[in-house]
């Protein structure tokens, strides 16, 4: 019972091969990524890995589509936090109480971080929606104080979205790509210890954060 219960992320890993194989797979991917850019908690990668695993000759356009979706949610972001910020998306940043995490974005905004921060957002598994949402926020602010967006215009925010993406969903796509089914065996082998690991970290960040 012990050894079924620890092999949970294996068989959630075996779950997303056989999503992955579905004749509507992509479209999965595609709603997923849009929505992660904006509200939602899992990542593409949880889906592109296992779909550039089952069909390799199309992990390219998997990323492609990953890419393109991905950055249409964070456009949809960062207008929601240029027009809608306050009262209704603030609101809802306070229900999910990631507050703390806009001022912290916010602070590295303030610091002309601007377009290196959209770049770690898109690329590095900080969430992305944060980023855009408080690019859009300090963007709207930055017009009615100076009459302009500067770098934290959309016209900014968009290509530099686009590289950062990018190059995280392609990389992933090509070590698959060219990793083939030693990729496959590595990733079956190491899942479980991957995937437990992450819930440790996560459980000491949770109990830090309530005894600090």
């Amino acid at each position: 019972m012990a050894v079924r219960f620890l092999g949970v992320f294996s068989r959630m890993y075996e779950l997303c091969i056989k999503l992955a194989g579905h004749p509507q797979a992509v479209w999965f991917l595609c709603i997923n990524s849009v929505i992660e850019s904006i509200f939602w908690p899992i990542p593409p990668d949880v889906m592109l890995a296992p779909m550039c695993l089952a069909r390799p000759h199309r992990a390219w356009f998997y990323a492609f589509a990953a890419v393109l979706s991905s950055v249409l949610g964070a456009i949809c972001g960062y207008y929601l936090g240029y027009f809608l910020y306050d009262p209704y998306v603030k609101n809802f940043i306070i229900w999910l109480g990631q507050e703390q995490a806009v001022a912290t974005v916010r602070g590295w905004f303030a610091l002309q971080y601007g377009i290196l921060m959209i770049f770690i957002g898109a690329f590095t598994p900080i969430p992305f929606k944060i980023i855009a949402l408080t690019c859009g926020v300090m963007a709207a602010e930055s017009v009615m104080q100076t009459g302009s967006a500067g770098m934290l215009s959309v016209f900014f925010f968009i290509p530099v979205s686009l590289l950062g993406r990018g190059l995280r969903f392609f990389l992933e796509a090509g070590v698959i790509y060219f990793g083939g089914e030693k990729m496959e065996k590595t990733i079956r082998r190491y899942i479980d210890v991957v995937g437990w690991a992450m819930v440790l970290i996560i459980v000491v960040y949770v109990a830090y954060k309530i005894i600090f």
